[in-house]
């Protein structure tokens, strides 16, 4: 990856460390996040389709991509299955859970991991999801972004499996990841009547599908690092719908690709578990986000390091083991 230096401004991996389920261990390929399925109420239809135009695509309505989805996704004209994979993606940013996610994401890996989309469709994915990623203009919705990144992990993966990206495309894809994931300020998870949107567990799972890839060298897997750490506690805010196991994902599959030495993996970890004023760690809500955020973290780690088999992993448990002695 010989342009990543001119593309990234690469963060001091320990400065971006200091910014404000128990995990079972990591084996084989990871699946996709699980859909949220049921029929909760779409919100108000006017914003609903301010934000997500085109969701449902021309030629289909709700009631024909749920009978799709409930006979798996499958489409027997090869032409009609690439144009819906590219229409589809108005819907990652539906308020209806169902065609958000049970739908346009669950379709989109279904086809992705059964190999049904052509390599032009996929070079369309990636260059409409990535647009999708970047745009500044403000959704409150707080969908569309997220599984933009979501759906991106796919696309990823797919690539990791059987690559298609030239090299500047990998490199672009890895540069707006993480800038996007480093500036997330949206820690909305669930809720019963909007389903997912989970947009810090979302922007791991692309992180990690980036740090599996063998085509990112050590410097993008520094540069993936580093943008979890920048994630791990977020300024008052309380993680707790999962977001610790899923950023534990690019950290261990960097770790296992020898990306740092034990004594790197131990600085860096100290520094993401030293608290910026120890004074108000339990006298402040801010302060016991962290701590609670942070022991998360380093958990799910250190589950992963003691139970897998993956000697690779093993570089992380002085480190993990040292800040979990330490945390206040």
């Amino acid at each position: 990856m010989k342009r990543l230096s001119a593309i990234l401004m690469l963060p001091l991996l320990l400065a971006c460390a200091q910014t404000p389920e128990t995990a079972a261990p990591l084996t084989g390929d990871p699946a996709p996040n699980l859909p949220f399925s049921q029929h909760a109420p779409p919100g108000d239809a006017a914003i609903v389709e301010r934000f997500s135009p085109g969701c449902p695509p021309d030629g289909w309505d709700r009631a024909k991509l749920e009978a799709l989805k409930a006979d798996g996704f499958e489409i027997v004209d090869v032409q009609e299955r690439q144009d819906l994979a590219k229409a589809i993606t108005a819907c990652l940013a539906s308020g209806d859970p169902l065609l958000r996610d049970g739908v346009a994401f669950e379709g989109l890996s279904r086809m992705l991991r059964e190999g049904q989309l052509s390599e032009a469709t996929m070079r369309a994915l990636l260059e409409d999801l990535t647009a999708r990623l970047k745009l500044e203009v403000e959704d409150p919705l707080g969908f569309g972004q997220s599984f933009a990144a979501l759906a991106l992990s796919e696309v990823a993966r797919a690539d990791r499996i059987a690559p298609f990206m030239v090299e500047d495309e990998l490199v672009t894809l890895l540069a707006d990841a993480q800038h996007w994931f480093i500036n997330i300020s949206d820690y909305r998870g669930f809720s019963d009547a909007e389903g997912w949107r989970h947009a810090v567990a979302h922007g791991s799972d692309l992180l990690m599908q980036l740090a599996l890839n063998p085509r990112i060298d050590a410097e993008g897997l520094r540069l993936i690092v580093s943008a979890t750490g920048a994630q791990v506690a977020p300024e008052s805010h309380a993680y707790v719908h999962g977001e610790p196991e899923r950023l534990a994902r690019p950290i261990l599959f960097a770790a296992q690709r020898g990306v740092m030495s034990e004594a790197e993996w131990t600085q860096w970890i100290t520094a993401l578990a030293t608290p910026l004023d120890a004074d108000t760690i339990f006298t402040t809500e801010a302060g016991l986000a962290w701590r609670h955020n942070t022991m998360a973290l380093l958990l799910s780690l250190h589950a992963n390091v003691v139970l897998s088999a993956d000697p690779q992993f093993a570089v992380l448990r002085p480190g993990v083991e040292a800040a979990l002695k330490e945390m206040p």
